[in-house]
């Protein structure tokens, strides 16, 4: 069975403009649209000086029989484009190219696209997925506007397969239902708890008091793992327990499948003054030992710091303007369609993000190879 590309799923993408005055193909455009954000387009009127400039190449592509979309159809039509339906075409996309792979960690947090404000409207902001071990985010979900990230969530997990899975959350999806959903789909949940959940908060907390903290160092050392990394001129040493020790002061009734509760403890060394330290705590179902639970609680920041910080870094999502409409969600969606196809590509493996942009900008060859487009007509 051949797997669809990408240029395939846009194609599932219904067109919300109609009448006989329509110039350019949807695809086409889409199409189009993702190669401009790939090669750094931070504007629709930068899409259209891609589209105006690379013209003969995209031709090899695309039949575009009326030309380069100027900034104004792009704009138009990312306005009216219903934003469900095109977050429906990269769900489809990133599933058939993730297939059956074992995911073992998703990572779920919410991002706000802060440029997005518009008057008294509220930014776009987006809770997403991120396979942790691939480095790609798999679905996202707007948050309503008056809501927060806990009325997301639950759409975010009835979109994954999540069997076989961990799912990190931080404190804010620390909700039984939120649990209960995870489990229910076949996963199981490392869930960081903070003062939301204050009675669960004040047992883990005082649980592991220093007393407590030495005792499963002492008695169980399969429970205590510590580790040391250095990194621009800081020490960061992090103490990671892992027991069950603490259910029988915790109603885990109410907390399905709870099998362990863990503490990560960081203490940040920078040579000036007194260390910095931070503890935090975690309910979780999975029965890992300690190694696996530091690992879930160490990648479940990968989403912040591969995620949102490329978006922001690279693609200046904070920074983008676009607010009107639909536009502002549908061209975060753009974004994460080039992040994604980016950090699929294997052929550069030590190479940044922003430099596979840059790449991409001026090597026709390997935003081609990036793409996986196929020319119109054979050599």
């Amino acid at each position: 069975m051949t797997t669809r590309t990408l240029v395939h799923w846009l194609e599932d993408v219904e067109d919300p403009r109609d009448g006989p005055g329509l110039k350019h193909d949807l695809t086409e455009l889409l199409v189009v649209a993702v190669c401009a954000i790939i090669a750094g387009a931070q504007s629709f009127t930068d899409m259209a000086m891609f589209a105006q400039l690379r013209l003969p190449w995209l031709r090899r592509y695309l039949l575009l029989e009326n030309g380069a979309p100027s900034h104004d159809t792009f704009g138009r039509v990312f306005r009216l484009l219903d934003a469900k339906r095109f977050e429906r075409a990269f769900r489809g996309w990133i599933g058939s190219v993730v297939g059956a792979a074992q995911l073992e960690h998703i990572a779920i947090d919410g991002k706000c696209v802060r440029g997005s404000r518009d008057g008294e409207r509220t930014p776009v902001h987006l809770v997403s997925a991120y396979a942790t071990r691939l480095g790609v985010m798999l679905c996202q979900e707007r948050v309503a506007d008056k809501s927060n990230e806990i009325d997301a969530i639950p759409a975010v997990l009835d979109a994954l397969a999540l069997k076989g899975c961990i799912v990190s959350i931080d404190a804010m999806g620390c909700q039984r239902e939120i649990a209960r959903a995870i489990r229910e789909r076949g996963g199981d949940y490392v869930l960081a708890v903070k003062g939301n959940q204050e009675k669960l908060f004040n047992a883990l907390s005082g649980f592991f008091g220093a007393t407590e903290r030495g005792r499963i160092e002492r008695l169980m050392p399969e429970c205590y793992v510590r580790t040391i990394e250095k990194d621009h001129g800081r020490i960061e040493e992090r103490r990671y327990w892992l027991t069950q020790d603490v259910l029988k002061r915790v109603d885990t009734n109410a907390w399905p499948d709870c099998h362990q509760i863990g503490m990560v403890e960081a203490i940040c060394h920078t040579g000036k003054g007194e260390p910095s330290m931070q503890r935090r705590y975690f309910i979780t179902s999975a029965q890992c030992d300690v190694k696996d639970f530091a690992r879930a609680a160490r990648d479940h920041w990968r989403i912040e710091n591969s995620l949102h910080w490329s978006l922001d870094v690279t693609f200046l999502e904070d920074a983008c303007r676009v607010r009107k409409d639909h536009a502002a969600h549908n061209y975060a969606t753009l974004r994460r369609f080039a992040l994604n196809l980016i950090k699929l590509d294997i052929s550069l493996p030590k190479t940044s993000v922003r430099s596979r942009v840059k790449r991409a900008e001026w090597d026709e060859d390997y935003r081609t190879h990036i793409l996986q487009i196929k020319p119109l007509i054979s050599a």
